[in-house]
């Protein structure tokens, strides 16, 4: 396994649509591993293979310590209600945030890395990293969202209280 180098927002790549992976193969798997090595190492929560310079339809999606890491490969949302406001960053964006409406409940289709088909049905603040990580294979940022960017300084006030 290997961390890789996240590619900041100015990167054109960010900006195309990933491809579907037609096959998993040991090249394939071997970047899920790094991908969720590295997402570990900027200490993310959810990763997209844009952002490391792969335009392929892979992301992972790691919620909380006590929560299982998804490594989704051609995830797609099938369904969605609901909506919610609230604050998200990036990696490829560091020190950047904003207030992003999102679904507040999303049902995601995907193969996991033995080409089996998952279907997730995700409420809350998973729903929002997916909806975010789904952006990324789309060359969507959270920032084309964001109804409104929050200062960082404000962000720390809003922390505080």
């Amino acid at each position: 396994m290997a961390i890789r180098r996240i590619l900041n927002n100015e990167h054109p790549l960010l900006r195309g649509r990933a491809r579907p992976v037609e096959k998993i193969n040991h090249v394939i798997l071997r970047l899920l591993d790094d991908m969720v090595e590295t997402m570990h190492e900027a200490k993310g929560v959810g990763l997209a293979a844009p952002q490391i310079g792969i335009a392929k339809q892979l992301i992972i999606v790691a919620p909380g310590e006590e929560e299982p890491v998804w490594q989704l490969i051609n995830p797609r949302i099938i369904d969605a209600s609901g909506e919610a406001v609230d604050v998200e960053g990036c990696l490829s964006i560091p020190g950047v945030y904003g207030e992003v409406p999102r679904y507040e409940q999303i049902i995601v289709e995907a193969l996991d890395r033995d080409g089996k088909i998952l279907k997730l049905n995700l409420s809350g603040f998973q729903a929002r990293i997916f909806q975010h990580e789904i952006d990324h294979l789309n060359g969507i940022l959270f920032i084309d969202k964001a109804i409104r960017l929050l200062d960082p300084a404000e962000l720390k006030r809003e922390e505080e209280e």
